[in-house]
């Protein structure tokens, strides 16, 4: 995993619109890295998705933040969803 990767980000966003997005990231990282609330990352999933509306450019993020980072937001999602309440953790 390399800490000194950049963030798939669309510069036409709003700072707030960026700030949603980059909050959902993190809490990707968080998972990765000991753990987050699933109720916290389907939260800021809902967020992102405010954000990025479509499907194929949601697919398009994730998979340029799992090749920088390592980090699949689908799979920290579909853990989430799929936990509902509690931890998620899938780091080593």
């Amino acid at each position: 995993m390399n800490k000194n990767y950049s963030y798939p980000l669309d510069f036409s966003w709003s700072t707030e619109e960026i700030s949603s997005v980059l909050s959902f990231l993190n809490q990707v990282e968080k998972a990765y890295e000991g753990g987050v609330s699933a109720e916290a990352i389907v939260n800021s999933y809902r967020q992102f998705k405010s954000v990025v509306k479509s499907k194929a450019q949601e697919k398009q993020i994730d998979r340029e933040f799992e090749q920088a980072s390592g980090y699949s937001t689908y799979r920290v999602v579909k853990e989430a969803q799929a936990k509902g309440k509690g931890v998620v953790r899938l780091g080593s």
